[in-house]
């Protein structure tokens, strides 16, 4: 019975969604922009030093106007499997080579890329090669901030030395301003729910690290320059215009 009356509830919502467009041929119509996108990026400069590929999962949210501006907010978790740090836990590693955890057992360690971005966005649509005024080449920039870290994670088992707070040792957090940019395309079908965009994403983060020390290296100091993390890829998200409903017509004899 649940199931049913949620299947109808997103029935009953997409059919009024659908009624209440208005064919966006007609002209260049201002509406909010939602978006859920998927990112593929490579990772160049200090970055790079640290993780390899990484994925960006996020929304795009804003406004674009009738003249085809869009000001918003772009957002990302970013994620991967890829970590270059070398040595990380050279100091826990025994003469075998194994890290064992607390009941003496050789312990599993494992280590992602994770991170986040957020950032303000401005752009515009040239409707170049598209079926309406409203899609075309989407272009749009913007500065932000950027945060990213290793995480460490020992599975079901425990692992004292790399337990609660003592990963921060091992984390390599950093945060700071970037920039980014991205040109690709942009649909807004006449009609229906098919809407999308796709292209060329590119950020330059500006990061220094946030912890004083590296338990790997503790005698050595943990560098307060200012990081160049470059990356560039391709990003394709979905996004839902959101138009207001038409006035009713009524005709009178």
């Amino acid at each position: 019975m649940k199931h049913k009356i949620v299947l109808s509830f997103v029935f009953l919502l997409f059919s009024q969604f659908a009624f209440n467009q208005r064919n966006v041929k007609d002209s260049i119509i201002a509406t909010p922009w939602v978006a859920i996108h998927y990112g593929s990026n490579w990772t160049q400069g200090d970055l790079a030093l640290r993780y390899g590929f990484l994925n960006h999962i996020g929304f795009l949210a804003g406004y674009k106007t009738s003249k085809n501006l869009f000001l918003g907010l772009d957002a990302n978790f970013i994620f991967g499997h890829d970590v270059r740090t070398k040595g990380l836990f050279d100091n826990l590693v025994d003469s075998y080579g194994n890290i064992t955890d607390m009941n003496g057992d050789i312990a599993k360690v494992v280590v992602y890329a994770r991170g986040i971005n957020v950032n303000l966005a401005i752009g515009k649509v040239f409707p170049i090669l598209s079926p309406n005024a409203n899609s075309g080449i989407f272009i749009h920039g913007g500065v932000g901030f950027l945060g990213h870290k290793t995480r460490v994670e020992t599975q079901d088992q425990v692992v004292p030395s790399i337990e609660l707070k003592y990963k921060k040792g091992y984390d390599r957090l950093s945060m700071g301003p970037n920039l980014h940019e991205f040109v690709g395309y942009a649909l807004m079908a006449n009609r229906g729910l098919i809407n999308f965009y796709g292209g060329f994403y590119a950020q330059q983060g500006f990061t220094k690290n946030m912890r004083t020390v590296f338990f790997d290296q503790p005698e050595t100091p943990v560098s307060k320059k200012t990081m160049i993390d470059l990356q560039f890829g391709l990003k394709i998200g979905w996004f839902i215009p959101i138009y207001k409903r038409l006035p009713k017509e009524f005709y009178f004899d």
